[in-house]
């Protein structure tokens, strides 16, 4: 038994690697957050590097995804409606490929609130993960613009402990 519990013990770090890597991403946690200029359905524009100094969610959807529109109330009810006032935190949607107006009911259908940003073409997705897979993913972003998690798909554990690691950011 305890050669068991020894090899569990061994094997779990490059497990929990080789399932990040499984997951997609073609960045990983500790990497600097690759910069992107985004257009938000409101017509602003967003540059990652200049919310440098600020704890930053991404999460990459579409309106077509089942899965984002589950977790999108949970993002706006344990996250952004906590943090939105917050100057040291920026959460922004980035909806994978669509015309504005398809972006704009789906923000309206879903009913959130948070910034959400056009990504023609996945190339800000791009950056991100394999544009063949899948939306939905967050990536949560330090101060120093380092990546310090990545999610896939929505798993109520790892969102509650998303929630957690940004709490414990802001604090």
């Amino acid at each position: 038994m305890k050669n068991v519990i020894f090899s569990l013990l061994i094997a779990f770090p490059a497990f929990c690697f080789a399932q990040e890597e499984d997951r997609g991403y073609i960045v990983k946690t500790g990497d600097p957050a690759p910069d992107f200029t985004m257009q938000l359905a409101t017509g602003e524009t967003v540059k990652l590097s200049d919310l440098r100094g600020k704890i930053v969610m991404l999460q990459f959807t579409a309106s077509w995804c089942g899965v984002c529109r589950k977790e999108m109330p949970f993002i706006e009810r344990d996250i952004w409606n906590k943090h939105k006032n917050n100057p040291d935190f920026s959460l922004f949607a980035i909806d994978m490929d669509e015309p504005l107006q398809t972006v704009q009911k789906f923000a309206k259908t879903t009913g959130i609130t948070y910034p959400i940003g056009l990504d023609p073409n996945a190339d800000i997705f791009g950056l991100y993960a394999d544009k063949k897979a899948g939306v939905t993913r967050n990536v949560i972003i330090d101060k120093t613009g380092k990546i310090v998690m990545l999610t896939r798909l929505y798993n109520e554990p790892e969102f509650n402990r998303m929630v957690e690691m940004i709490n414990k950011l802001l604090k």
